[in-house]
């Protein structure tokens, strides 16, 4: 009886480890390379669930979008690109611009008065290896999802006003 409540215990484990391959975690940095927390990334059939687990950061609200390469090495986060696209994209910023909306724009995240953040989106503009046409977060060169100093007003290109960028994430 032993032996057969080992195997199975084993074989529960094998299959928990290999349940969800299309989730990935990332830690998120400050410019000055301090822990902000992290981000969960998961494939849905439809798109990409995103929970934020975040600390450290000034209380309000704040954009986030996903750039186009897996770089937050420097202090303003500028080698991460701009914002992730399918080739050839002629669509512009913003959830309410009349134009259309990109493949990076993300809703805005609120940070409580503590600084933290717990919450999740979700996204059918992007998919984690490039499915159902929508551009891959794990492309050759990864990306990254960054967090903006304001407000994302959905409307304006390039940003929608958000600002100057506080935080980054590499998803690669």
């Amino acid at each position: 009886m032993r032996g057969l409540l080992i195997a199975t215990g084993l074989m529960l484990l094998s299959q928990l480890a290999s349940a969800d391959p299309a989730q990935l975690t990332a830690p998120v940095k400050g410019p000055d390379g301090a822990d902000l927390g992290k981000i969960v990334l998961q494939e849905g059939p439809a798109g990409v669930l995103v929970h934020y687990d975040l600390h450290g950061l000034k209380p309000g609200w704040h954009g986030s979008h996903f750039h186009a390469k897996g770089d937050c090495s420097d202090p303003k986060f500028m080698n991460s690109g701009g914002h992730v696209a399918v080739a050839n994209e002629t669509l512009e910023h913003g959830f309410l611009n009349p134009k259309g909306t990109h493949s990076g724009d993300l809703p805005n995240i609120y940070v409580a008065s503590d600084g933290t953040v717990l919450s999740d989106t979700f996204t059918t503009f992007v998919s984690l290896h490039g499915e159902k046409n929508r551009p891959g977060l794990l492309d050759t060169d990864g990306s990254a999802l960054v967090i903006h100093e304001n407000p994302d007003d959905y409307i304006h290109p390039p940003i929608g006003g958000a600002g100057a960028r506080i935080a980054c994430a590499v998803i690669k």
